[in-house]
């Protein structure tokens, strides 16, 4: 395990996560768009004489479900469970040191039984925090890489990316249940006269499914691009509150390189986990997940490790 206090640039201590403008102003810019689109969407919903009271309670029941019982939700789909400190003394240590660093509330701490080298945080804020390491990833990695691995999914509880990411994606779970319940439901959800019904519920059906796939698609997009740059921001608080952004590239590269170990069908039963994992549980050839990744690609990742090194390295 690495020792002493995080370094800041050119050498000064650093105590707590820094904080990152870039990110809040994202994640501003992306709601305030997504609000715009909702509104216009339910307006345009509500004009059409859609009975979608169903669809908007079904979706926000899932929201208040996924925001309020999103870590034990993740614990269980995972398989992991939590430990105490005389189970896993190792980590917990790891996890005792970097909240010292960034000055935050210990997360409750699990261990997840996979060979997929990986680690995720969850929960709605720091207090309901839970931050999980892989079996996989703890028996690759060298204490101090696991360190910068554990210090990253941290940083994503400091900044509450589960929470701000759970209600972004809000508005693409009521897309997703408008569009599969006009399939299930066909042109019946629409109101009005029986005579304008019999005329123009087709036609009023076809517009609705366009609109959601739409709808969908651009909530989709605008939630991924946040992603990845918050996967850029955990990395750069991990490596400040380490004062070791070469640690945790040599954690990147050995975690990427050790997915072509695992077989493709763990790596795609892991592959819905993606967006609070480390990095992506890849599968080799073609997948949506790899189309629209919610990780940078190592490459970015590992470049901006390499100019925090060079930053961090000049003298004060």
């Amino acid at each position: 395990m690495s020792t002493g206090r995080a370094r800041g640039f050119g050498g000064v201590p650093q105590r707590g996560y820094p904080r990152d403008p870039g990110l809040a102003a994202r994640m501003l810019f992306v709601m305030f768009l997504l609000g715009l689109l909702y509104v216009a969407v339910m307006g345009g919903l509500i004009a059409s004489g859609m009975n979608f009271g169903v669809v908007l309670l079904i979706a926000g029941g899932l929201l208040f479900v996924q925001y309020f019982f999103s870590s034990k939700i993740a614990l269980f789909s995972m398989h992991a469970k939590e430990v105490s400190p005389e189970e896993a003394p190792q980590l917990h240590g790891i996890v005792d040191r970097l909240c010292a660093l960034a000055d935050m509330p210990k997360p409750r701490v699990a261990i997840a039984e996979s060979d997929v080298p990986n680690a995720f945080a969850t929960g709605r804020s720091p207090k309901d925090a839970v931050v999980c390491a892989t079996t996989g990833i703890m028996r690759r990695l060298e204490p101090a890489e696991l360190e910068a691995v554990l210090a990253h999914e941290l940083s994503h509880v400091a900044h509450r990316d589960v929470a701000v990411m759970t209600i972004a994606g809000f508005l693409g779970v009521v897309a997703g249940f408008i569009t599969r319940s006009m399939f299930w439901f066909g042109p019946g959800m629409t109101g009005g006269h029986r005579r304008d019904r019999e005329n123009n519920a087709f036609l009023q059906w076809m517009v609705i499914v366009l609109v959601s796939i739409v709808v969908y698609a651009i909530s989709f997009l605008l939630t991924r691009a946040l992603s990845r740059y918050r996967e850029l921001s955990a990395d750069r608080g991990a490596a400040v509150i380490t004062g070791s952004p070469s640690t945790l590239a040599s954690a990147l590269t050995k975690v990427t390189g050790a997915m072509s170990q695992i077989p493709t069908r763990d790596l795609r039963s892991a592959e819905a986990f993606n967006a609070f994992f480390f990095t992506p549980a890849a599968a080799p050839g073609f997948s949506i997940s790899s189309l629209f990744s919610t990780h940078p690609t190592l490459e970015r990742r590992l470049e901006q490790l390499a100019e925090l090194e060079r930053q961090m390295s000049r003298p004060a």
